[in-house]
């Protein structure tokens, strides 16, 4: 295919900013309620008017929808909630138009139950794809009384909760699954298993897509002794994460996907790759790296069991997001992000329930995000309503909530011996709905999301969050990104330079240098006097305070750009 002059750099992916949309809450175009490919389309302009440059598109495939299209029925489909495959082609071409690039999501540790390669594993033990997904006979125990029990091959629970293991009758062998029950996990050791993913990769480069998000990663390397593991609840189970991320072996798997998809293609790829870190950041990406990007967790506060948080404060967040722009400062490039669709809304998980339910302070901290955001070393992921301050959700009851791991870790924590408002506080905090209401486009009915009843519930701020709204506000959280964004793109520093740290056992500031900018921001919400020499021959170029006031006392979350005069 053809590619605009934008892309003829085949590092345009670092100029440029990424946007990820959650397909199902951007854009309903035929009031079913649903957001379409459709949808999307008809919001490129916007997009556009954010310099987005790669648009990172959650599963559209087609999918039973368990885990809201993580469970991939057919690569080759679209699933027809969200449009068909002329709509994903019309998308693929107007996006190019406006120099956009679209970014598939590919799922590869796993597919859905209702996937003809599973249906055929599971049919018998003779079937040529009897050995596509990961099959384990049963552990046979003897009672006293001489009767025998079927067991799982080992004690290990799936992210979501639940064993990782399902009996199936056809086999008479129990399937591993990393996540729900209805995700079997592929076998990665079968390079025939390998080559069909290669292909499915390869198809939609041919479509013109610019590149691949890939999905959990790091668990498509299984140990092979498949021991039980130290049990880590009151359930005797341990966590799959902790048995199966990162196995020895792992990158041979991956060097091997780069040279059959996208080595010498002006693609890039970005993997989700909890549990990898920094130290091993240099195996990951950069010149020999297999992939350009990688998303990891360290600065996220990633919580596997939600009633078992662990501390996070100022100085882990700090310590983590720098970690990780140390190892990729001289091989590497860093995904610059704080939302996901797995994620709670950036202002309620790196700030106090005080600041985020403010509407004033949480303005506050979500610019002082942005600023973070434009001008860290790496290219910059926005998640849709990240640019206009989108909030969590607070629902009184697990019924309003869709997505399978809110309702295990609900459950979870009710074995654990919380009681039912206790562990609504948890589902409050940590579930993944809370990124997933959708995007509050105006203050009509439903926010302009749709004309029909949205899947998921509105959150209720949207006659005040909106992009309508913050379009005319000078002062919103929507056009400080604006700022950010033209800033950075018309800066080499911002854009591409080096970064060097300032500040860095500052416990309550992060600071850095980027070229002639330096960078200060407030992470508390107590004022904080710094040394006066780091504002010295310097002007205000932005601040989240609105003002041209030059200090050295930072306010409660004030983010400030400066420059050198």
């Amino acid at each position: 295919m053809a590619y605009s002059s934008v892309f003829q750099n085949r590092d345009w992916w670092k100029h440029t900013i990424a946007y990820e949309i959650y397909p199902s809450s951007f854009q309903d175009s035929n009031g079913d309620g649903f957001g379409d490919i459709n949808g999307i389309t008809s919001r490129l302009d916007y997009l556009q008017s954010l310099k987005v440059g790669a648009l990172w598109l959650t599963p559209v495939y087609a999918s039973p929808m368990v885990d809201n299209g993580y469970d991939v029925s057919d690569f080759y489909k679209i699933n027809p909630l969200y449009g068909t495959m002329e709509d994903m082609d019309r998308l693929i071409a107007e996006a190019d138009k406006r120099n956009i690039k679209i970014v598939m999501d590919l799922v590869f540790n796993h597919t859905s139950e209702e996937c003809e390669w599973f249906k055929e594993s599971r049919s018998n033990r003779h079937n040529p794809k009897r050995d596509w997904y990961i099959w384990k006979d049963p552990v046979i125990t003897v009672a006293e009384d001489g009767s025998e029990h079927r067991e799982p091959p080992n004690n290990w629970r799936s992210i979501f909760g639940v064993p990782a293991w399902t009996w199936c009758e056809e086999r008479q062998q129990y399937y591993l699954h990393t996540f729900a029950e209805q995700q079997p996990d592929i076998n990665w050791e079968n390079p025939d298993v390998r080559q069909a993913l290669y292909d499915i990769a390869n198809f939609w480069i041919n479509k013109g897509v610019g590149g691949f998000r890939i999905d959990a990663i790091p668990y498509i390397k299984k140990p092979s002794n498949f021991a039980n593991g130290k049990p880590d609840a009151s359930d005797g189970m341990v966590s799959i994460h902790t048995m199966t991320v990162n196995t020895t072996g792992i990158l041979d798997f991956l060097q091997e996907f780069k040279a059959n998809v996208t080595e010498g293609k002006n693609v890039f790829t970005v993997a989700e790759a909890n549990g990898v870190g920094p130290e091993d950041l240099k195996y990951w990406v950069g010149e020999k790296g297999a992939f350009d990007m990688l998303f990891e967790f360290g600065h996220l506060h990633d919580v596997e069991i939600w009633c078992k948080p662990t501390p996070f404060g100022i100085m882990d967040f700090k310590k983590a997001l720098l970690a990780s722009q140390k190892a990729t400062a001289k091989n590497g490039w860093y995904p610059v992000f704080f939302e996901n669709h797995d994620k709670p809304r950036s202002v309620h998980n790196f700030f106090s329930p005080k600041v985020a339910n403010h509407p004033d302070s949480n303005k506050m901290a979500a610019k002082a995000i942005a600023v973070l955001m434009m001008t860290l070393r790496g290219t910059p992921f926005l998640f849709e309503g990240q640019e206009i301050g989108m909030t969590n959700v607070k629902w009184n009851s697990i019924d309003k909530y869709d997505e399978v791991n809110t309702k295990a870790q609900y459950n979870l924590a009710l074995q654990e011996g919380f009681s039912p408002t206790d562990a609504m506080e948890f589902v409050n905090r940590f579930s993944r709905d809370n990124a997933r209401t959708p995007m509050q486009w105006d203050n009509s009915p439903n926010a302009g999301f749709t004309t029909g009843k949205p899947w998921l519930g509105m959150n209720e701020n949207y006659p005040d969050i909106n992009v309508a709204t913050e379009e005319q506000d000078e002062n919103s959280v929507l056009n400080f990104y604006k700022k950010l964004i033209e800033l950075r793109q018309d800066s080499p520093a911002l854009n591409g330079g080096n970064l060097e740290i300032l500040l860095e056992e500052h416990p309550q500031v992060m600071g850095y240098k980027r070229g002639e900018y330096t960078i200060l921001v407030n992470l508390d919400e107590a004022s904080v006097t710094l040394d006066k020499a780091l504002i010295e021959q310097k002007e205000k170029v932005i601040s989240n305070y609105g003002d041209n006031l030059i200090s050295n006392i930072l306010r409660p979350l004030e983010a400030l750009i400066l420059k050198a005069t």
